[in-house]
């Protein structure tokens, strides 16, 4: 997400300073980003705008002097935290904090942070380029210049915040992390392949992608890790992951990113 949201950023000629500590993804950050820049140019959805200066760096301290700094590391409530406390302590108290958790309530990570004031939620889908609406979270205790920071963000981004209450999941993922979980369940039952799942909620449903091309999408590790966090903090069966889920998770099959997951796809594409 880090890598599509930078993207997004760029096209619409957003400065980005994108922070990577692990040096084998900083080493190929640059690439990673290069490719989506190509993939939006093929898609029609870059803007006909200078594109955006890109730094890539390693440290948290890099980030003084942003208006906005998003977090988009995996669903870990304890790196998270981590994460946006490093950042809070660069940045100045006019910074906006935003976390791009799909899953994990605001006030649950705020309620950590020295100035619990300047964090709000953002949850941008994947590929953030291509959908042009997200879901702004105001935790409780969200402050309005946080807020009124971001917004002036997502417009630069062109982007439509649709305003959701907190809690575990907000709207989109309690809905569609629950509906995948349920045709990966299908599947693993036998009852149908994947592609007949997908087919059939395409062409009777409107879904635009299926929801298994969907958890490819998304990543199956950061789908369970979701599910996993939604399970706890719902008690709701529906959000346990299912058998196969782990399973793809265990064998590597993670879908896009590794080239396979419900789908065989060209590594990195």
């Amino acid at each position: 997400m880090g890598t599509s949201i930078t993207t997004l950023a760029l096209i619409h000629g957003v400065p980005v300073v994108l922070v990577e500590t692990d040096p084998e993804k900083r080493a190929g950050a640059r690439a990673r980003v290069e490719r989506e820049l190509r993939t939006a140019q093929l898609l029609g959805a870059r803007p006909d705008l200078p594109q955006g200066e890109l730094l890539i760096r390693s440290s948290a301290a890099e980030c003084r002097g942003a208006d906005v700094v998003i977090e988009a590391i995996t669903e870990e409530p304890g790196l998270k935290v981590k994460a946006l406390t490093e950042v809070g302590a660069v940045v100045g108290a006019d910074t906006a904090l935003v976390t791009n958790t799909s899953s994990i309530p605001v006030d649950e990570l705020a309620q950590q942070l020295p100035h619990p004031e300047n964090l709000l939620g953002v949850h941008f889908m994947n590929p953030s380029y291509l959908i042009r609406t997200v879901e702004v979270i105001r935790g409780s205790r969200t402050g309005e210049r946080a807020l009124a920071s971001v917004e002036r963000l997502l417009a630069a981004l062109d982007r439509r915040g649709v305003r959701v209450g907190d809690g575990p999941g907000f709207v989109t993922s309690r809905v569609l992390h629950r509906m995948i979980n349920d045709a990966a369940r299908v599947v693993q039952e036998g009852r149908a392949t994947a592609e007949d799942v997908d087919t059939l909620m395409q062409d009777c449903l409107g879904h635009r992608t299926g929801p298994l091309r969907t958890a490819d999408l998304i990543g199956i590790d950061n789908l369970v890790d979701s599910l996993e966090v939604l399970y706890e903090r719902t008690g709701d069966d529906g959000c346990r992951p299912c058998e196969l889920l782990r399973r793809k998770v265990a064998d590597g099959e993670l879908g896009r990113k590794s080239g396979r997951g419900f789908y065989t796809y060209a590594v990195g594409l």
